[in-house]
């Protein structure tokens, strides 16, 4: 039995009829461009090949029926017009949050029944909450014949997110998710949502992109991540500008000298450094990728870990690890993706070099005494897309 018979032989024995479809969406890494996408700034993800599944089918008596084959528990039940923000509802927060972001924009979404199954790893930073709420809001699109865009969408999951569950995060997570194509990265300005497919075929370069999931995660990143916001914020007010995207790289040096010179807290003063640092390190990768020079993008990931590590501090002994690891190895370069504090760090390295870097990764993290990491190929993969 294939996965989505499988996904549709359990929706028909949980809700005792068949799915009106199948869709799928898919988690992401961020290739560089890190606490960049709240700012203003610019972002570089692509998808991957783990996805999100949904089997739907449309309800028209307001209730919501949702369940999911990796959590333990039964079906969640919910109605629709009773939905509102920080309700709690665990794992169900995210696509209840899509119907109620849909239905908050005007959409008619009378219910419906769900049921959820993911092979995006939770936990590592490769956002696996935007997936559901992605699949969820493509889903609900087709079925209620919204109309609305991919990049439409995307902003549906994002306020999910952020009013519903709570979640101050970004754009960029839902728009990997949504708008994604195979065998390219997503150039996206955050600022007004323009975007371009730029080509990144590693195999034909003769590389590969490895993603070291530490399967760790400090609770130091719960509340942290709303720290940093709060630092790019103060950076900006204290700079007389909405966002930090506004400081171009030549005007970084006379921006922090304005923060000295009002007195302004030192975490603040690297939040700025870091994200007009990323902005133009976005940039650089962009200029290499179009001129065909992929490993040249290598110092550039080195010098986002540094900054991630020493300017915003959210990276963590395990991820710093990996990246050195992985440089002694003959990797061209690595750092720390997502959020940090835990989670997932991508490498650059030479097709022939990767099983070299893939084995030295786990050596020096069972010398540490840490547990074993996972480490895969990330492989650029489409975005968002009904499979049945």
């Amino acid at each position: 039995m294939t996965e989505n018979s499988e996904l549709t032989a359990g929706f028909t024995e949980l809700y005792g009829n068949a799915p009106e479809g199948i869709w799928a969406a898919p988690g992401r890494v961020n290739l560089i461009g890190e606490y960049t996408d709240f700012n203003d700034g610019f972002v570089m993800p692509l998808a991957l090949p783990h996805t999100a599944r949904a089997a739907v089918a449309r309800r028209t008596d307001g209730e919501l029926r949702l369940h999911s084959t990796d959590v333990p528990g039964g079906v969640v039940r919910l109605r629709a017009d009773e939905l509102a923000p920080h309700q709690g509802h665990g794992w169900a927060a995210y696509p209840a949050g899509v119907v109620w972001a849909l239905r908050e924009a005007g959409h008619p979404v009378t219910g419906a029944d769900i049921r959820l199954t993911s092979t995006v790893p939770t936990g590592a930073g490769l956002s696996s909450s935007a997936a559901l709420e992605v699949v969820t809001a493509f889903a609900l699109n087709d079925l209620f014949e919204l109309g609305l865009s991919a990049q439409e969408l995307a902003v549906i999951g994002q306020r999910a997110e952020n009013v519903f569950v709570g979640v101050p995060c970004g754009v960029m997570d839902q728009m990997a998710s949504a708008c994604c194509t195979e065998g390219h990265a997503l150039y996206l300005d955050t600022r007004d949502l323009t975007q371009r497919q730029v080509p990144f075929d590693l195999a034909a370069a003769g590389l590969r992109l490895l993603v070291v999931d530490t399967q760790v995660k400090h609770a130091l990143g719960d509340g942290a991540y709303a720290e940093r916001r709060a630092g790019c914020e103060a950076g900006a007010a204290a700079l007389g500008i909405r966002t930090l995207r506004e400081v171009p790289y030549d005007g970084l040096g006379a921006a922090l000298d304005t923060l000295a010179a009002a007195g302004v807290d030192e975490s603040v003063v690297r939040c700025v450094r870091h994200v007009v640092g990323d902005n133009e390190r976005v940039e650089q990768v962009i200029a290499l990728l179009d001129a065909g020079d992929v490993r040249a993008a290598g110092p550039v990931l080195n010098a986002g870990h540094a900054s991630l590590r020493d300017d915003l501090r959210v990276s963590c002994p395990e991820l710093d690890l990996v990246v050195a690891a992985a440089n002694e190895a003959g990797a061209l370069g690595a750092r720390m993706t997502g959020g940090g504090f835990g989670g997932s760090a991508i490498v650059l390295v030479e097709e022939e070099r990767a099983d070299a870097v893939a084995k030295s990764v786990p050596a020096a993290f069972a010398a540490a005494g840490y547990a074993a990491p996972r480490i895969f190929p990330a492989v650029p993969s489409a975005g968002a897309r009904r499979l049945h």
